[in-house]
């Protein structure tokens, strides 16, 4: 039996166990693990949900029952202090002496902390265990009301989301003149840059930080241009260094930058029974940092010890994607096109915060490399171009501007991809493999895919692809694919609402009971209330333990806890009585008032307690609730139309207030959104939205399937010069099928790019009725339109539902810890 010895119990070691253990039976390998932290192995890549309620258990990439069920000696809270290369053993601070065979080096990495001084000082932290969380959690919640996080990479965005989770006034200082230096461009860092700081993060660029001052507590950072920081409390994240010193203790070669050197093989230069996996592992020079690339090292050196096929390790893609808090973040390939000459295409939406770069290659032939921010949806099939050096389209720039005409563009789709492509870098797993279990052992469904390869237990990043590749294959395979809610119902969207119409279902409870298994889940349960919602019309509330928050009490919870109050104003017309009535509202509550786009104006900084209140007196002055807060009708916008502009040819606000009074409350797999324009000079933006009308001197013509958001797309013309009538009878069928076919939360832009046959395909079923739906679709729409009733009124008249909106249930107070600052002569939550 092969004793082998793994020191570090990170992700990385725990990968190198279970592939190990996979690959070979117990009996050929003792296995003996050394972890210096009191936990088994966790996940250090979301360590940040840590500070959203996850438990140091929540974490875990497997309980100490796992170790034992697969024969591995786990001793955590033992540091190893020296390897004997003679005698082939390794001592713990302990002094307890452990034989190997083969040596494991799994150390990783600490954090980099600068030579600034000032270091020692209570609040300086890194930001690397989770007992670094720990002291971060404590001292914060008694010492910091504002944190600093030195390094705005990778590790200090993340860093940066955790003490924002924690309710502290945040600030990020990099020393580079622009954030991720590694990862970004100028442009989409400036993006990135924009967008963090509408979250109210400050950042503070090309800063030098010359001494953290105090005496003996933090109270701020001086930097070397002159300027100063204040804050209580600092989180350093500014790089990684390998944990290196066992392999220098014992005479093994180490890089210049750190880590032990290794061979194409993982093995160390001086002795080959002893590997390294990971972030201590140096080849040519380079440290990798991400998990991908360990879990690559992993596998190979457990190959090597069980006899099977080694691939050389030569090198790993550092291509990544990343949602930093909240804000997608990918680079892939040659980020900055400098490996050979190259030709860079650029899409730039400052305003919605969207910034895509491609380089191709100077024969227009090969993707190269790019950057993504704000909309990294497309980083899968971009970093798999880019890989396997797939053939560009005709057009490039279809690859970031996206589907335009309804249509893909050629050669983006998963089926274009070779069977070598790799799916998931994590597991290493090619779409080949997927693809031969699928055809020939019969997977049909994604967790077992999952279970079989692994694909997807990683970051989850690959999922998207493994979803599309798994329907493509059975689609393929003339199999029906089926598109199921989630676990706990065997049925897609469709198929239950379908259910809930036919055996008149109008309860949760009774549909898991009759058609689905389990207890239900956060996916099924806002999906299926919905689905209720857009049947029976029914009040929410009365089933408000599965909703959302913001469904649950009917307002958007906002920053600090509060809750914001969007009355509906139809058309955007309102009087200058009302205008008193909510200007008096909100200086009786202290709201903060702001007009927004969709022509309402928003009250914020409500509490829950004070939602009832608020509303009684909006509801008496004639007022209904605008469903900001819901899946549903939004606004209908309008320009004033042909009744006060000297261009208008319709009166776009009458039509626009009818249509909005029509579909009010109207609950959908999205919001929806509506314009109407009273002639072609479009002031209301109509083809950006779900359903857009815009006048002609015939009557109207209607737009459908657009949306602005983080995913612009322009509406598409369905039909022209209508009359009022038919516009509307149009919109009835448009929206009623919809909420028939579509998957939960899904834009109607993106429903219809996904719609076999496109917008030919709606308008025959929508305006030629060509399946025979039309009255149908149309009666069902009357149904919503009688039954319609303003939640928020149903909510003010019932004591037994007003009582529910309390912040403690066992309590009519309000939250205490909610907290408001100044700007602007208005308050907003304190930092």
């Amino acid at each position: 039996m092969t004793r082998i010895v793994v020191i570090g119990n990170g992700m990385v070691g725990y990968k190198f166990c279970e592939k190990l253990r996979a690959s070979a039976p117990a009996s050929d390998f003792k296995v003996t693990v050394f972890g210096e932290e009191p936990w088994p192995a966790y996940d250090r890549v979301h360590l940040s949900a840590y500070f959203s309620g996850a438990t140091a258990d929540d974490l875990l990439l497997a309980p100490r029952s796992w170790y034992e069920e697969k024969d591995i000696d786990l001793r955590t809270n033992e540091l190893i202090v020296a390897i004997d290369r003679d005698q082939k053993t390794v001592r713990s601070h302990t002094g307890v002496e452990t034989s190997y065979d083969k040596l494991v080096l799994a150390t990783g990495s600490g954090a980099f902390v600068p030579p600034v001084n000032g270091v020692e000082k209570k609040g300086v932290f890194v930001y690397r265990s989770l007992e670094d969380l720990d002291a971060i959690i404590d001292f914060g919640k008694k010492n910091a009301k504002s944190a600093a996080v030195m390094g705005g990479g990778l590790l200090g965005l993340e860093a940066a989301k955790a003490v924002m989770d924690m309710g502290l006034d945040t600030h990020v200082i990099e020393f580079a003149p622009r954030l991720m230096p590694r990862q970004l461009d100028e442009a989409g860092a400036a993006i990135l840059k924009a967008k963090l700081e509408a979250l109210g993060i400050g950042i503070h660029l090309s800063k030098n930080t010359k001494q953290i001052t105090g005496n003996g507590k933090l109270t701020g950072l001086d930097f070397a241009d002159g300027s100063r920081l204040a804050v209580d409390m600092l989180v350093i994240s500014a790089g990684i260094r390998p944990r290196d010193e066992l392999a220098k203790g014992c005479g093994l070669a180490t890089a210049p930058r750190g880590g032990l050197v290794v061979n194409e093989f993982l093995q160390s230069r001086e002795d080959k029974d002893i590997f390294a996996i990971g972030e201590v592992a140096s080849y040519q020079e380079m440290v990798y940092g991400l998990v991908a690339p360990g879990y690559e090292m992993a596998s190979q050196v457990a190959n090597q010890l069980c006899g099977k096929e080694v691939r050389p390790f030569l090198g790993f893609d550092m291509s990544t994607k990343l949602k930093l808090i909240g804000v997608d973040v990918a680079s892939f390939g040659d980020p900055f096109g400098e490996a050979e000459p190259s030709t860079s295409i650029v899409y730039e939406n400052k305003t919605r915060g969207i910034y895509k770069r491609i380089n191709v290659s100077k024969d227009g032939k090969r993707l190269l490399g790019g950057v993504l921010v704000g909309d990294a949806a497309a980083y899968g099939i971009l970093l798999q171009m880019t890989q396997n050096k797939m053939p560009l389209p005709p057009d490039p720039e279809d690859l970031i501007l996206g589907a335009r005409g309804g249509k893909e563009p050629a050669g983006a789709g998963v089926e274009s991809l070779p069977d070598e492509a790799q799916i998931c870098s994590c597991e290493n797993v090619s779409k080949g493999a997927i693809s031969n279990l699928i055809k020939i052992d019969g997977i049909s469904k994604v967790d077992e895919i999952k279970s079989c390869t692994g694909a997807g237990t990683g970051c989850g990043g690959c999922m998207p692809m493994v979803n599309d590749l798994l329907k493509q294959q059975l689609k393929a395979m003339g199999k029906q694919v089926k598109n199921v809610l989630c676990e706990h119902f065997e049925y897609s969207r469709q198929e239950l609402l379908d259910l809930v119409k036919v055996k008149k279902i109008k309860t949760y409870d009774e549909l898991l009971n009759r058609v689905g298994k389990g207890d239900g889940c956060e996916v099924c349960k806002p999906a299926v209330a919905s689905i209720l919602a857009s049947t029976w019309n029914e009040l929410i509330v009365k089933q408000d333990s599965i909703q959302d928050t913001n469904d649950r009490y009917l307002a958007n919870i906002q920053k600090g806890g509060t809750y914001s109050v969007v009355p509906r104003i139809p058309g955007g017309e309102i009087t200058p009585e009302k205008l008193i009535v909510i200007g008096e509202v909100a200086k009786k509550y202290k709201l903060y008032t702001k007009v927004t786009g969709g022509q309402r104006i928003d009250l914020f900084g409500a509490r829950v307690d004070q939602l009832p209140d608020i509303w009684e007196e909006l509801i008496h002055a004639g007022f209904e609730s605008g469903h900001a807060y819901g899946k549903s009708l939004r606004t209908v916008k309008s320009c004033v139309g042909s009744t006060w502009c000297r261009y208008g040819v319709q009166d776009a606000v009458s039509f626009a207030i009818q249509v909005e009074e029509r579909y009010r409350g109207l609950r959908s797999p999205h919001k929806l959104k509506g314009a109407v324009s009273g002639c072609i000079r479009e002031c209301a933006e109509a083809q950006s939205k779900d359903f857009g009308i815009i006048a002609t001197e015939k009557g109207w013509n209607l737009y459908v399937c657009g949306n602005g958001g983080s995913k612009p797309q322009h509406a598409k013309l369905l039909v022209t010069d209508v009359d009022s009538a038919t516009c509307l009878k149009y919109i009835d069928r448009f929206l009623m099928f919809y909420i028939r076919t579509a998957e939960p939360l899904t834009r109607t832009a993106t429903w219809l790019n996904k719609l076999e046959g496109g917008l030919e395909y709606l308008r025959d079923v929508v305006v030629n009725d060509s399946l025979g739906i039309g009255e149908e679709l149309e009666r069902e729409m009357a149904f919503m339109i009688q039954t319609y009733a303003c939640e928020w009124k149903e909510v003010v008249n019932n004591p037994e539902l007003r009582a529910k909106f309390r912040h403690f249930v066992n309590d009519t107070s309000g939250d205490p810890t909610v907290s408001f600052q100044e700007m602007r002569g208005q308050k907003i939550p304190a930092s």
